[in-house]
């Protein structure tokens, strides 16, 4: 047996999660397809349903059928009628996506039903498709999530109805916008193809002039064709069905009467329009197969009215090749569709960019949504921080974990969580209002149950059972233990397989402490007086005076404890100045301030002595109301449209106030009005320079929606072109008013410029690179030559008639609009240095430690630090999964987080040996498997396709040095499931 699969009779068990029996006459997967006829064209009719897990209703109302009088939906019902449906002629097909629905109706079935579903699977006639918790957004989600919550649904699948349940196609029919990174995780799932709805317009009308709606996407530019190559297809009508055949009860297109005595007898008119439509469509593909989508949103409550109308197209279509005919139809999926294609032996066009931005006409572009809801998406990125950590002491800790000292925890709660928050109208921000507090409290709940969880592990392996609290508030300076403890200890869990230092702040009402770590040694720290921002942002949720600062260092995959103890109980002296200092610098950065505007000036790298010119302010787009003479669309959730090129500035100048700490972190507070302020921060022994800007509430009095941006101005020569992650892995280069696939013809200068960032962009020339680490996903853009924008928030005044019905304009806590914080790290390098910073730093700001605290000192018997690891992982290597799979087993995923052409250093294979990775527990056996964790890894097989480079498969070898040995490329992650004794 080849070392990808080590050999152990202790995995027969976990084998047979893989080989679930199936019936004795099962035909599934490709092997239940339709035949089809090669001397015609044959039109595939997909039945589907597309079920949003939450947008104008919550998931519960959309599963129960509740609040019709928003959008009359009822998930629990279409799934009871197409199963009933599907039941009275073997020829049907159905395909469905949402897992986090289908889980649900599952498990409210009879045994009976079950059954019965299980035999429609095993015969291939319900499929299920992408088979994810749910459709995720593209623009907005992290790598990291996308994965787990595709993990989440095709377990359930597997689990359920074994091999016959696997997905082989991945559908993305909704998202607005389709990233790179999305494509190579589907490729590295095992999917065979991708099919999906939206592209841009102009992009579109030239694929089909060219026959191009069918491509290989080449999805990464490190990982080996055809590792990430995946066949792609645009479908014709979005994923709607073609027009004058929706026979939804929600449809008005005529049903065909087929009785020739009736006066209404259409028959003949529907085949004609039909086969007019069939021809019409072929003309924009390359095969004699099309596809057509017979379904839309919440669509088939009454499944019989919409089968009973295609039973018949069918029946009178067909008929007609008696006559001569060459149009054949039948019921089908999109795998045999995509089947069909293979089968076909053609050539195909390469892609090798992504499909951002995305727009339906010339002044509508759905770049907006990259920023809305600048919370929400904030803590979607926190709760999956914690569900890492959550995951990872789950496994640490024990059983005991679960249940333990603090009563029944969970992971399953947050994931399925996590899951639902991936959804393409959640985490995008593009709900309504009342869903996207259901989504947050999805996460809080998901997150109670966690802590449980946390707690219990914690206290098995510290050995201490004190009450742990956790303050969720800090970044508005509120934790009630550190504002009223005279003497309380910190533990610092850090979810990253290295050594981390991180800067902690937490809020206190004494001006001196002192603080220990884990071996008794003292650290420096410094109280600073609490900002008029965050009393103004925190309001009367806490009453700290001040905030203690210092670094910690947390052990890899681990916590350590610090103690800390007031010295001196009174408020911290006011140690503030007015007027901005000529400089602030630690022994890595020196940052310069304007005397006259108060605004930042200059930013050095010390160690290297390389310097740029830089400026940073905040500016407003005006939000189109959709009243100018080029076009009536205005900007809503999705669509960012300024009604003017030229943003407007908050301030010329910053009014400055300077409290500065020598040895622990100097800080600048820069107040540009009433409604933004900014600190900015140079913490002592770190490369990066903190900007932490608070933006809210925005006001709107003057009738103006506004789109606010922060524009970071250099000197260095970008030339028009500058950078983005795609969720959070590889880099893409973009250019203004440029697109590679086709000639582009602007019509919008700004907003078709916008790109969706989710953890880093930069600009760079030969010498100098400026990165920006973001905190949450937002749009980025370059529009000058030298110059990254970002939008931090947005609030509007109208609805963009994208379907929400509702302007984005949120209420915040207090009802008088929100107010967000968040932070951006820059750091300054030469570009063949850079990513050696930036890569790690923007992990770190994805997997943030996890700060618990208890009162008074540790006990004695206590143990005050821990690793879950023999040794720390390379830097390139980051452990990217670590999760209980069943009793004796867990998940794991390594990664290598460098690009094949990034850094000198670290773009290198690293190889990691399995059986010394970990301290808590002993590794008995280990079998590699799909990145979904739904197949072995030696058992993935995928459909092979020709492209215009003409690369060839590459056979699969046996690289790992020996059977526990594994070796990473760069970007290459890979999946194990490993036996283990605690």
């Amino acid at each position: 047996m080849p070392s990808l699969h080590i050999c152990s009779l202790i995995l027969c068990s976990i084998s047979a999660v893989f080989s679930l029996p199936v019936g004795r006459d099962s035909v599934c997967g490709y092997k239940s397809c339709p035949a089809t006829k090669p001397s015609m064209l044959n039109v595939h009719l997909v039945p589907h349903t597309h079920d949003d897990v939450g947008w104008l209703k919550t998931v519960d109302q959309y599963y129960y059928g509740d609040r019709n009088n928003i959008q009359h939906a009822g998930v629990q019902y279409i799934l009871d009628s197409v199963v009933d449906q599907l039941q009275k002629d073997p020829a049907r097909r159905f395909i469905y996506v949402e897992i986090a629905f289908f889980y649900r109706w599952w498990k409210q079935q009879d045994q009976n039903t079950r059954r019965i579903v299980t035999q429609l699977v095993n015969e291939g006639r319900l499929e299920f498709i992408n088979g994810g918790w749910c459709m995720s957004d593209e623009a907005t989600t992290h790598y990291s999530a996308v994965i787990d919550q595709m993990t989440l649904g095709l377990r359930f699948l597997n689990d359920t109805f074994g091999e016959c349940g696997r997905p082989r196609v991945a559908w993305h029919i909704d998202p607005f916008g389709h990233a790179r990174e999305h494509a190579s995780i589907f490729a590295q799932m095992g999917y065979d193809g991708f099919f999906f709805g939206r592209l841009d317009y102009q992009d579109k009308a030239r694929r089909m002039s060219t026959k191009e709606m069918e491509m290989v996407w080449r999805a990464s530019e490190s990982l080996k064709p055809p590792v990430a190559d995946l066949f792609t297809g645009v479908l014709p009508n979005g994923y709607n069905p073609p027009a004058g055949f929706c026979w939804d009860q929600s449809c008005d297109d005529a049903p065909i009467r087929d009785d020739p005595d009736l006066e209404d007898y259409n028959v003949d008119v529907i085949v004609q329009n039909f086969l007019s439509t069939a021809n019409s469509q072929a003309k924009y593909y390359k095969t004699n197969h099309i596809i057509m989508t017979m379904g839309s949103d919440f669509q088939y409550e009454n499944a019989n009215l919409w089968y009973k109308n295609m039973d018949k197209l069918i029946k009178y279509v067909n008929a007609l090749q008696a006559n001569g005919s060459k149009v054949n139809v039948i019921y089908s999926t999109p795998s045999c569709y995509l089947q069909e294609l293979n089968l076909a032996n053609l050539t195909w066009p390469l892609k090798t960019d992504d499909f951002f931005p995305y727009a339906d006409d010339a002044h509508d572009f759905w770049t907006g949504y990259f920023t809305s809801r600048p919370a929400l998406k904030l803590y979607e990125r926190q709760s999956n921080s914690r569900l890492q950590t959550c995951n990872q002491l789950e496994v640490l800790g024990g059983p005991k974990s679960r249940s333990g000292p603090f009563g029944e925890g969970d992971s399953d709660t947050m994931k399925r969580a996590m899951g639902v928050a991936q959804h393409h109208d959640a985490v995008s921000g593009t709900e309504k209002q009342h869903v996207a507090y259901d989504y947050a409290k999805r996460l809080a709940r998901g997150w109670a149950h966690c802590e449980v969880l946390i707690r219990n592990s914690l206290a098995v392996l510290s050995g201490s059972e004190a009450p742990r609290v956790m303050c969720e508030n800090l970044n508005i300076s509120v934790c009630p233990l550190t504002e009223s403890s005279h003497k309380f200890s910190m533990n610092v869990y850090n979810p990253l397989a290295r050594a981390v230092s991180w800067p902690v702040r937490l809020p206190v009402n004494g001006s001196q402490y002192s603080v220990t770590n884990a071996n008794g040694k003292a650290v420096d720290s410094q109280v600073v007086p609490l900002s008029k921002s965050t009393q103004e942002v925190r309001r009367n949720r806490g009453y700290a005076t001040g905030e203690l600062v210092f670094q910690v260092e947390a052990p890899p995959l681990g916590y350590t404890t610090y103690v800390i103890s007031l010295l001196r109980d009174e408020p911290p002296e006011d140690t503030t100045e007015h007027g901005a200092p000529p400089s602030i610098q630690n022994k890595f950065l020196k940052v310069t301030f304007d005397d006259n505007t108060g605004l930042l000036k200059s930013l050095t790298n010390l160690e290297i002595q390389q310097t740029i010119q830089l400026s940073q302010n905040f500016y407003w787009y005006n939000a189109s109301a959709g009243n100018n003479y080029e076009s009536s669309q205005p900007s809503g959730a999705y669509i960012f449209r300024p009604n003017s090129s030229t943003p407007v500035i908050v301030n010329k100048t910053a009014q400055i106030e300077v409290i500065t700490i020598s040895g622990v972190v100097q800080e600048v507070t820069q107040w540009f009005s009433p409604w933004v302020s900014q600190v900015v921060r140079l913490y002592e022994g770190r490369r990066e320079l903190e900007l932490e800007w608070t933006v809210g509430p925005v006001p709107i009095k003057d009738g103006l929606g506004k789109e606010v941006i922060t524009r970071l101005d250099t000197d260095i020569q970008s030339s028009g072109y500058f950078y983005t992650d795609s969720n959070g892995r590889e880099v893409l280069e973009r250019r203004k008013d440029y697109r590679p696939t086709w000639d582009l013809k602007q019509s919008e200068p700004i907003a078709g410029n916008y790109y969706p960032i989710n953890s880093r962009a930069y600009i760079k020339d030969d010498k100098r690179q400026l990165t920006v680490v973001t905190d949450r996903s937002q749009g980025v853009s370059s529009i000058y030559n030298g110059s990254l924008e970002i939008m931090l928030h947005r609030r509007l005044l109208h609805d963009d008639f994208r379907g929400v019905g509702e302007p984005l304009s949120e209420p915040g806590e207090f009802n008088d609009g929100l107010v967000v914080r968040g932070r951006l790290l820059l750091t300054l390098t030469p570009p063949d240095q850079a990513a050696d910073t930036h890569r790690p730093l923007a992990q770190g700001m994805v997997l943030q430690p996890l700060l618990s605290f208890q009162d008074g000192t540790p006990s004695t018997n206590s143990k005050l630090e821990f690793s879950g690891l023999q040794a720390a992982l390379p830097l390139a290597v980051h452990l990217l999964t670590l999760s209980q799979w069943d009793k004796d087993s867990i998940l794991i995923r390594l990664e290598h987080q460098y690009e094949a052409k990034e850094s000198k250093t670290y773009s290198q294979p690293v190889t990691v040996n399995l059986q010394k990775l970990f301290s808590a527990f002993k590794v008995l056996g280990a079998s590699e498997m799909s990145l979904g964790a739904n197949q072995w890894k030696e058992d993935m097989t995928r459909l092979s396709w020709n492209n215009e480079m003409n690369v060839k498969p590459v056979p699969v070898s046996d690289k790992d040095p020996s059977p526990w040995e594994v070796t990473l490329n760069p970007m290459e992650i890979r999946t194990f499931l490993l036996r283990v004794q605690q």
